[in-house]
């Protein structure tokens, strides 16, 4: 019981800002004696109840994170919106809850998962939750027991009901000792960050769990995910996030690491897109189980650059963050993702330009409808 309630304690105290990094920012505690079924009854849409279809049934964990919202939404129009459960265990804002079925879930608590998922005969189980990078070495305790004692539940329960799972890895999962210019899918990895050795673990463990029990699992190493919808936390690469709203709003920007420091980047559209292309791809197609997929690579500096095509007093400095750009110089510059062209089709529609107007158009008119209020 004190470690229970030293976790408790902790995970209370980072809930209270934001994620980091490019990926989902929920932090999942055991919590015991609360039930997966304590929806409001009287809205229909929430009573988790399915018709009978083809469609996949499909629970994403995590999913008040950055990715897990944007994934919903794309897959209740493939599928229909009863069809696709959000699951968090924090509180989701009015927009969220009343766009299709939200439900409590702690990843910690296995019979609770369980129960979620044989109660929606659930069929896709994406798996967002996750203690990330910078947060993460703050927290080694909990990212440890989120990160992989999370993970364990996820397969076990993927494995015994026949569930597609979907993890996603991270350029964090390599470390100094790997190829950087580019990064193949297969090379030495070795991580120096509590985030990225529980990915590499996570890409070994579904590996196996393929191999020895038949799990159909399915991963792909995500570069930094730029999105103009939600707000930088943080993480390493979440200064080309921040960047844009400080153009827009300030026309200056601070950037913590060094002007040189080149690292794989993607639209989020692109990100969403492929997350859905694997899970739909055929798996005779799939030549292996974890792929690097990859849009873009680029230097604060070069994307400065192209920011002032558009805001040409832009003013930034640089007031490097030795803890981030020690991450950064560890990670790759550059994704080799031919693998993933080859076998499933992979190609994305964002490159630097298209994302740097696509992102100052979006925060732009947004700026614009604030100041109107």
């Amino acid at each position: 019981m004190p470690v229970l309630k030293t976790l408790t304690k902790v995970a209370k105290q980072v809930l209270q800002s934001p994620g980091c990094g490019c990926r989902p920012s929920v932090i999942p505690v055991r919590c015991l004696g609360v039930s997966p079924r304590q929806v409001a009854s009287d809205a229909s849409f929430h009573s988790i109840s399915f018709s009978e279809t083809d469609h996949p049934r499909v629970l994403i964990t995590g999913g008040l994170g950055q990715l897990g919202v944007g994934l919903a939404k794309l897959l209740r129009k493939r599928f229909g919106k009863n069809n696709v459960i959000l699951s968090d265990i924090r509180k989701p804002p009015n927009n969220v809850f009343h766009s299709g079925p939200f439900i409590y879930s702690d990843i910690l608590d296995f019979k609770n998962l369980r129960e979620i998922v044989v109660n929606n005969r659930i069929t896709w189980l994406i798996h967002y939750s996750a203690l990330l990078s910078a947060v993460g070495e703050a927290n080694v305790r909990l990212a440890r027991a989120v990160n992989i004692t999370g993970l364990h539940n996820i397969l076990d329960i993927a494995a015994e009901h026949g569930l597609r799972l979907f993890v996603p890895s991270t350029i964090g999962a390599f470390g100094p000792t790997s190829p950087r210019d580019p990064t193949p899918d297969l090379c030495v990895q070795r991580p120096r960050t509590i985030y990225g050795v529980s990915k590499v673990h996570a890409e070994l463990m579904g590996e196996y769990y393929h191999y020895r029990h038949g799990l159909d699992f399915r991963c792909l190493r995500y570069p930094g995910i730029i999105s103009s919808d939600s707000q930088p936390g943080g993480g390493t690469t979440d200064y080309a996030v921040q960047i844009f709203h400080d153009a827009i709003k300030t026309g200056k920007f601070e950037c913590n690491l060094k002007p040189d420091t080149r690292l794989p980047m993607m639209y989020i559209d692109d990100c969403l897109r492929a997350t859905l292309e694997i899970l739909e791809t055929p798996a005779d197609a799939l030549s292996m189980r974890t792929y690097n997929i990859n849009a873009m690579s680029f230097s604060p500096e070069e994307l400065v650059q192209e920011i002032r095509k558009h805001v040409p007093e832009f003013q930034v400095t640089y007031n490097v963050d030795m803890v981030k750009q020690a991450i950064a110089d560890s990670w790759p510059m550059n994704f080799e993702d031919s693998n993933a062209r080859n076998d499933w089709g992979w190609k994305q529609e964002y490159d630097l330009p298209e994302l740097v107007t696509t992102m100052l158009s979006f925060l732009s008119a947004d700026s614009r409808l604030a100041h109107a209020y």
